[in-house]
């Protein structure tokens, strides 16, 4: 993993990056890159680095599956009767996104792709013939259609890959095209345009940072400490992927010449004393003139109620921490306090990495706990106090998930069973605020 130099980062701080001037341009220390290297080796028992051997599978897995896309498609258009001269040029292309187009997946991550094809083909060729084809194949396991995306999800060769199909308004789909360019969002359908925003959105991000092996190793640092502390998750409201992603960018903005040591402590400073709900950018939002819904609290009332806004920086442009609340914000800025307060500490030679990385002990911290299962069973026996309770649930003819909620103090214990499938049980930490006589959750955790 490069660490870089004085002379490349010197190099960097020709181009500005990000909608204000760096806070320093200061070239890094000795120490600094020896803290680096240090960061790294703590980073590698956690399975954050993939080996070398399986990336060059999924290069390969990745090139079967564009290499099946291009025989679809001719196939298509030989069906939808299109000249002959036009299906001899005729492409289409996988586009990956997320992290693993960010270059941080881990040890065993599934890959995010995205198909794009030319104008002829129609979504619903994607999710009945490609799918057949698919299906065909002897390394695709486990195929399905997402319930609630439409997006294919299938195993190819023991890699797990989630596609999602977008068609342009172009002939054949160029090999060098570049999916940043806003004309190509003219003419197309809602739903494209929502499959085309994942891969917009990450070649901005990198497009946006002044060293990508530096934004790289951050956010694998970031994204850990994110999930040993329970704070990763989008659905439960606190941040995803791509919101944690465009932190990181925003910390390499303004330091362009740091390495990962000082950019993990500079992170925790920055955002630890963040004013919010004032947005986080990486980027002026530019107007396409495409008519399409964008953030924008002067426009949009329901904008100006979000309350940690991180804006994407491809066009439309949205809030991606819509669903953080005042109590997951609370909890958010209280670890990043805490991970400013330890990385002060490893800066000084007071501590070491794996202190950052530490879990905490949910289940001491917090006297009362929420137990929310969800589950698709039509029946739950909970023994609580060593007594049984049936909690009946909705009609068999609702093929939809359900939660049950339990308030109970964590010292005493409960049995859960259930007659069919638990889906998965969370728990939250409760606390009372005396001042505001309210609950809050404050803390999570998933269990599998």
């Amino acid at each position: 993993f490069p660490i870089t130099s004085q002379v490349q980062t010197a190099q960097l701080t020709r181009k500005h990056y990000g909608i204000t001037s760096p806070i320093s341009l200061a070239q890094p220390k000795e120490a600094d890159l020896v803290l680096t290297q240090k960061l790294i080796e703590t980073l590698r028992p956690f399975g954050v680095f993939e080996e070398e051997l399986e990336l060059q599978r999924r290069i390969l897995v990745l090139g079967k599956l564009n290499t099946l896309v291009q025989v679809w498609i001719r196939e298509i258009s030989q069906a939808k009767n299109i000249p002959s001269s036009v299906i001899d040029n005729v492409c289409g292309k996988i586009f990956t996104f997320g992290s693993y187009r960010l270059g941080v997946h881990t040890k065993g991550a599934d890959i995010d792709a995205l198909c794009v094809a030319p104008r002829h083909l129609e979504r619903s060729d994607f999710f009945s013939s490609f799918y057949e084809k698919l299906k065909e194949q002897e390394e695709v396991k486990d195929l399905r259609v997402g319930s609630f995306v439409p997006v294919i999800k299938l195993s190819f060769d023991g890699i797990e890959i989630d596609i999602l199909f977008a068609r342009l308004a172009l002939q054949t789909i160029p090999e060098n095209l570049d999916l940043r360019d806003d004309g190509l969002l003219k003419n197309l359908d809602i739903r494209c345009i929502r499959s085309l925003n994942g891969c917009r959105v990450t070649d901005e991000i990198l497009h946006l940072v002044p060293n990508i092996e530096n934004f790289r190793l951050t956010l694998r640092a970031i994204k850990l400490w994110a999930k040993r502390h329970n704070i990763y998750s989008n659905i439960l409201g606190f941040l995803g992927g791509v919101s944690w992603a465009m932190l990181v960018a925003r910390t390499c903005q303004l330091y362009p010449n740091a390495v990962a040591s000082t950019l993990v402590h500079k992170f925790f400073l920055v955002f630890s004393k963040w004013e919010w709900p004032n947005p986080v950018l990486l980027k002026q939002p530019e107007d396409c003139n495409l008519n399409l819904p964008v953030w924008d609290p002067r426009v949009t009332p329901s904008d100006r109620y979000h309350l940690m806004p991180i804006i994407t920086p491809a066009y439309p442009q949205q809030n991606s921490t819509y669903n953080v609340s005042t109590s997951t914000r609370a909890i958010m800025v209280e670890e990043f306090k805490r991970g400013l307060a330890i990385t002060d500490e490893i800066l000084l030679n007071k501590a070491e990495w794996s202190k950052l990385f530490e879990a905490p002990n949910f289940f001491q911290k917090y006297k009362y706990v929420l137990s929310c299962i969800s589950c698709w069973t039509l029946m739950v026996r909970i023994n609580h106090f060593n007594k049984d309770l049936f909690l009946k649930t909705a009609p068999t003819h609702i093929h939809s998930p359900f939660t049950i909620t339990i308030l109970c103090n964590q010292c005493h214990q409960f049995e859960i069973k259930a007659e069919f499938c638990i889906r998965s049980v969370y728990a939250y930490g409760v606390q009372h605020n005396v001042l505001f006589q309210n609950i809050f959750c404050v803390q999570h955790k998933k269990e599998t």
